[in-house]
């Protein structure tokens, strides 16, 4: 139960961030395109500009002249094309998908056609520039910046939040220690109630008042339990062993008579012997505990709670049935503190222990309720 700073801290930090990271990444992304629309108006200039010098450089030619030098550039390639779009003269590594004039695109390969004035330039009609183009420092930089942002806001959201939370830790580990004397404090006058109780009764015989403290006592010890399980869970190794099922449940009912023949309520038992089962018995006496418990607490006086464990093919049925008030919302009653009845008490906490242990172990667990008429807990549990 002690608030865990450290994980409250990680968690909302990874949601802060993911949240802030948004809001400044949307911006980022539309700087990032105007450079990249930038970067491209760039290399479409350059192209135009490439193309200017070429054919300065052919009209510059003279027909006496016996050979005319193409210009070549390193960044830059170029040919010269007829009114079919065939080749005259090439310095081009690719095949360009389109000829018609203006600006071009082929993945990483820009290229400009400049229309040509027929019956000029040696008889082409076009001129074709290109250039291999990418924009990886553009990309560099986005990438950079983003996992800067990410990182930063991370780091200053944890350190923010963690020290928020100290005092919140402090707090609740005060709460965890205080809860953990007073458990200690109970424990002590709880087991001298169950035992003068049994001395009273062996020395006086049994009577109504002595079934009323032993229940309360029996109740209080449940709640007990639970709350000793709350504390002690992650922090406390349920080791599993093999176990008489048979008996265990037997006794658990035994255990539960008193408080069921207070309110004078019949428990019908049907048990299989020699039911072995890999648990822990700690697990086990919670599900028992809790669901026998809530059965007797919440069945009309003068009526039967029946119970069976049995084998079927793959596993073991453990079923409790009552007759009497029913559940109105039967995905509810797993919620910690939940209570449909508060005027039966407890704090609603046993049943969300439940779904714990059969979320842990791989139990199912199936509900059928009817109000006015009962409810049936039946738990199933494979054999591994």
């Amino acid at each position: 139960m002690i608030f865990d700073v450290k994980k409250f801290a990680r968690k909302y930090a990874m949601i802060y961030t993911a949240v802030l990271a948004v809001l400044l990444i949307v911006p980022l992304v539309t700087y990032i395109f105007l450079l990249l629309q930038i970067d491209e108006a760039k290399v479409k200039l350059s192209l135009e500009l490439q193309a200017k010098k070429i054919i300065a450089s052919m009209q510059h030619y003279k027909s006496s002249d016996k050979v005319y030098h193409f210009p070549r550039f390193k960044e830059y390639r170029s040919a010269l094309l007829d009114s079919s779009d065939k080749q005259i003269f090439s310095t081009l590594d690719f095949e360009p998908q389109s000829f018609i004039s203006g600006y071009h695109k082929e993945e990483n390969k820009y290229y400009y056609i400049y229309p040509l004035p027929q019956g000029y330039y040696f008889g082409a009609s076009k001129l074709l520039v290109e250039t291999v183009h990418t924009a990886s420092k553009i990309y560099l930089f986005a990438f950079s910046v983003m996992i800067a942002i990410v990182i930063a806001l991370f780091l200053f959201s944890w350190l923010l939040l963690r020290n928020f939370s100290a005092p919140f830790e402090r707090l609740n580990r005060q709460l965890d220690n205080f809860i953990k004397d007073s458990m200690h404090e109970i424990n002590t006058p709880l087991s001298i109630i169950n035992l003068n109780a049994d001395l009273f009764a062996n020395k006086y015989g049994e009577n109504k008042y002595l079934y009323r403290i032993k229940s309360a006592s029996k109740t209080l010890a449940t709640i007990y339990n639970d709350m000793d399980y709350l504390i002690k869970q992650g922090r406390v190794e349920h080791k599993k062993e093999r176990m008489d099922m048979s008996a265990f449940i037997q006794k658990r009912v035994d255990y539960f008579q008193e408080v069921a023949n207070l309110k004078h309520i019949d428990l019908q038992v049907s048990i299989e012997e020699n039911i072995h089962y890999l648990c822990s018995g700690t697990k086990l006496q919670r599900i028992a505990d809790n669901t026998i418990s809530n059965a007797i607490k919440y069945s009309h006086d003068h009526s039967t709670v029946e119970i069976v464990l049995k084998s079927v093919d793959g596993g073991i049925v453990f079923e409790v049935k009552d007759h009497g008030v029913g559940i109105e919302n039967t995905q509810k009653i797993f919620s910690r503190y939940y209570r449909e009845d508060e005027a039966k008490g407890g704090f609603g906490i046993g049943l969300n222990i439940v779904k714990q242990i059969i979320d842990e172990e791989g139990i199912t667990l199936h509900v059928d309720s009817s109000l006015g008429k009962g409810t049936t807990f039946t738990y199933t549990f494979l054999i591994k």
